[in-house]
């Protein structure tokens, strides 16, 4: 199995991966096929676009800015292409357009406000962010269709493609890597057989597709954004918007900290550093997938904790990432990143234990402590539901960062300490995940239906 760490670390947008950035890429994909179709067939002067919204897409997508996502997407614009535009003001104004220039001599008509369609039946059966698009004539006949889905972390797949896979994930041949490792325990013993470290393998795979050059531009590409992300949060003052009113926290704590440092403990630290990421995740700015959006401020509080006040190098920063990106192939591969498809154990639970296994890697862990602890901090998020109010990622998500990356940091504490034996393995801690996410509610997986959602009292 392998699954780079530049495609799991995806610079964009938020407020959501999977309900942002997913839907933006599958619509500039059809995008893309609409072009490709109107070159190679004879079509009528009246052409329509349409999108359906399934499943928790539906039930959440306002809050999580799926319609302002697909209007972009249309557009031909990409997460990445976004992270340093002003959205807002943009999209104000690809909202107010009812076409598509597809060529020179093709318009196809799209109204966002009423060609993207909420609908909150039943989820699709395959995943439940689902997503429907369709090319129709004047007489409403589809031209051509396509179904996504988008599966947490910015990934999408068709219909076609996700009764082919079985996690489901694009990735490559077990044939194509030296160490092909789909599993903690396979990990372990090609670590105990190469001689390598878990960092090292993952560094050797990685260069099998890109030079060691491009690879080490895109990890510094990484760090880069999730540092400026990160230093953005800390300055920004004001309150979210999606309505619930909600006041930025994260200046008003590290001015706090900076003013009394001697008073100032890991956690205080941790809470403001992963709430300032996920801040500026909820109001739409740049973020880095880490593995999610949701769950963004896990990996860069615990690397940036590193670095200023451990001493934490580039090199190990570097190491931190691959190792991070390691451990959480192996969750999406074996269970889920999905908030939708497994609850936020799946997104915060996977955050925190690639954190805590790349902090206890550069801290000098052996694999054995590594894989450690990864499951420990896997472990204290089983059975964490995903609910947020009003459909926004801002309560309970932003404070569960910080939470998020105390567990990491406390897992790779203990597991460093440890000799690396422990009684539950990480497979089984990943496969305890996906079998919980199975039988959770639906109400409890981003659909705002249950929990927190649903527990507020007007006054």
């Amino acid at each position: 199995m392998f699954i780079s760490v530049l495609d799991l670390f995806k610079i964009g947008i938020g407020p959501s991966s999977s309900h942002t950035m997913g839907p933006m890429v599958a619509a500039k994909d059809f995008r893309d096929r609409i072009q490709s179709f109107v070159a190679n067939h004879t079509v009528p002067s009246f052409l329509q676009v349409r999108c359906t919204l399934r499943g928790s897409l539906a039930f959440t997508g306002k809050g999580h800015a799926t319609d302002r996502a697909v209007t972009l997407g249309m557009h031909e614009y990409t997460p990445q292409g976004l992270a340093n535009l002003n959205v807002n003001e943009l999209f104000q104004k690809l909202w107010q357009l009812n076409t598509l220039q597809i060529n020179q001599s093709t318009v196809t008509h799209f109204n966002p406000a009423e060609d993207i369609i909420f609908d909150r039946g039943e989820s699709l059966p395959e995943h439940p962010n689902g997503m429907i698009f369709q090319l129709l004539d004047e007489t409403g006949k589809t031209l051509l269709t396509e179904t996504y889905f988008s599966i947490g972390g910015g990934f999408i797949t068709t219909l076609q493609e996700i009764g082919q896979l079985v996690a489901p994930i694009k990735m490559d041949a077990v044939s194509s890597c030296g160490f092909p490792f789909d599993s903690a325990n396979q990990m372990m013993k090609m670590s105990v057989d190469s001689g390598l470290s878990v960092a090292a393998m993952k560094r050797s795979n990685e260069m099998e597709r890109i030079s060691e050059i491009a690879l080490n531009e895109g990890l510094d590409a990484v760090w880069d954004a999730m540092r400026t992300c990160l230093e953005n949060g800390l300055v920004t003052e004001g309150r979210l918007p999606g309505g619930l009113n909600i006041k930025r926290r994260a200046h008003a704590l590290y001015q706090q900290l900076q003013s009394n440092p001697e008073k100032a403990n890991l956690n205080d630290w941790l809470c403001a550093y992963a709430m300032a990421v996920n801040e500026e995740n909820a109001a739409g700015h740049m973020v880095v997938t880490a593995p999610t959006n949701g769950a963004a401020g896990v990996i860069p509080a615990v690397i940036y904790y590193a670095v200023k006040h451990e001493g934490a190098t580039l090199k190990q920063v570097h190491d931190f990432l691959l190792v991070a990106g390691a451990i959480g192939g192996l969750i999406k591969h074996n269970s889920s990143i999905s908030g939708a498809e497994v609850g936020c154990q799946g997104e915060v639970g996977s955050a925190s234990a690639m954190a805590a296994a790349g902090l206890c890697a550069i801290k000098g862990g052996t694999t054995e402590q590594i894989e450690n602890a990864a499951e420990i901090a896997l472990e204290h998020h089983l059975g964490m539901t995903c609910d947020p109010v009003g459909s926004l990622v801002q309560v309970p998500c932003i404070e569960r960062n910080g939470f998020g990356a105390i567990k990491a940091y406390t897992a790779a504490s203990l597991a460093i300490r440890g000799d690396g034996q422990h009684f539950m393995s990480l497979d089984n801690c990943i496969a305890a995940m996906k079998q919980t996410g199975l039988e959770m509610s639906v109400k409890y997986k981003e659909t705002s239906l249950g929990g927190l959602a649903v527990s507020i009292t007007e006054c």
